[in-house]
C-alpha cells in the first residue's frame, strides 16, 4: 500500500459544531484518530497512514484554520470538535495520537471524555510546563516579522525553532521534511479565517492528569525545545501508567522526521493494547 488509490482512501467533510471538518478515513479495525501540529495539516501524517491502515481504521482530520477546514467566527472547543466528528463517524472509543497542537486536544479529550479514548499517544506535548522566556521570545519574533511583512522569514523562524531544534542546524534535517513543513506552515500565515475564539478545558488538563486511566504513550524527540522536553517527563510522572520514549535525532515532528522508529514505536505500542 504506497498510495491512495491502493489504500482506498476516502477523503469527505463532516458538519461538526458549525463548521465543515475535512477528514480522510482508510483501513480497518480498531479507530485510530491522528491530529495534526499547529505548524501543519492533516498531510503530516503521510508517513503513517500506510503503516497504520494495516491493523486500523485510520482517520485524519484538519483541525478549524488548517488545511481544508475553515474556521468560522463563533466560538468553539477543539475537543468538543473531535467528539463530534467521531459521533459523526459512528465511533464510540478510538486510540488518539497527536502531535504538539494535536497532542494537546488528545489529552484534553482524554480528560473530559475518558470513556471515549481507548489510547492516548501525546507526541511532542508541552501540556502542564508553562512556555519558557527563550520560546515566548521566539514566539515574538515569528509575529514581529510576520507583521513587518516578511512571511517567508517567519515561516523559516518557525522551521529553526520546531523542525531543527535549538541544537542543529538546517543542514541536519531531511530538506524533503523541512520543504513539506515550510509549505504547510506558509499556508497557515496566508488564511483570513483568523477569527473563532478557542473555548478551553476548564479546570485545564494540566492539573488533571491524575484523573486520566487511559494507556497512554508519551513522545519526544530528543532535539525538541527544552520545554516540550520537560512536559515529556510531567506527563510520564503525572498519568498513572504513562510509559516515555525517545526518539533520537529528531525535533518536535518525530514522525515525519523518523517514520519508521515512530510508526514501529506507536504501532508497538497499540498493538499492546489490543492483545491484552
Amino acid at each position: 500500500m504506497s498510495n491512495a488509490e491502493t489504500l482506498r482512501l476516502r477523503t469527505d467533510t463532516a458538519e461538526v459544531n458549525g463548521a465543515r471538518i475535512a477528514y480522510d478515513i482508510v483501513g480497518n479495525g480498531h479507530p485510530v484518530v491522528l491530529l495534526h501540529a499547529g505548524i501543519g495539516d492533516r498531510r503530516m501524517w503521510d508517513d503513517q497512514i500506510a503503516a497504520f491502515a494495516e491493523r486500523f481504521t485510520v482517520i485524519r482530520y484538519d483541525a478549524r484554520g488548517f488545511g481544508d477546514t475553515i474556521k468560522p467566527p463563533t466560538p468553539f472547543s477543539p475537543h468538543a470538535d473531535l467528539i463530534s466528528l467521531l459521533d459523526h463517524l459512528g465511533i464510540a472509543q478510538a486510540h488518539l495520537v497527536g502531535v504538539s497542537l494535536g497532542s494537546h486536544t488528545a489529552i484534553d479529550t482524554a480528560v473530559a471524555a475518558p470513556g471515549r479514548v481507548s489510547a492516548l499517544v501525546a507526541v511532542g506535548a508541552r501540556t502542564g510546563v508553562p512556555p519558557t522566556e527563550v520560546l515566548r521570545r521566539g514566539w515574538e519574533q515569528v509575529d514581529e516579522l510576520y507583521e513587518a511583512g516578511d512571511v517567508a522569514g517567519a515561516v523559516e523562524l518557525e522551521l529553526r525553532m520546531w523542525v531543527d531544534g535549538p541544537n542543529r542546524g538546517p543542514d541536519a534535517v531531511d530538506p524533503a521534511v523541512r520543504e513539506k513543513v515550510r509549505d504547510m506552515n506558509a499556508a497557515l500565515f496566508a488564511r483570513d479565517d483568523t477569527e473563532g475564539e478557542e473555548i478551553r478545558l476548564e479546570p485545564p488538563a494540566a492539573g488533571r492528569l491524575g484523573e486520566l486511566r487511559v494507556p497512554t504513550l508519551v513522545v519526544v524527540g530528543d532535539q525538541d525545545v527544552p520545554d516540550v522536553l520537560a512536559a515529556a517527563n510531567v506527563l510520564t510522572s503525572g498519568i498513572p501508567g504513562a510509559r516515555k520514549a525517545v526518539i533520537p535525532d529528531a525535533a518536535h515532528v518525530p514522525n515525519m522526521e523518523r517514520p519508521k522508529v515512530f510508526n514501529r514505536l506507536v504501532l508497538e505500542f497499540l498493538m499492546g493494547i489490543q492483545e491484552t
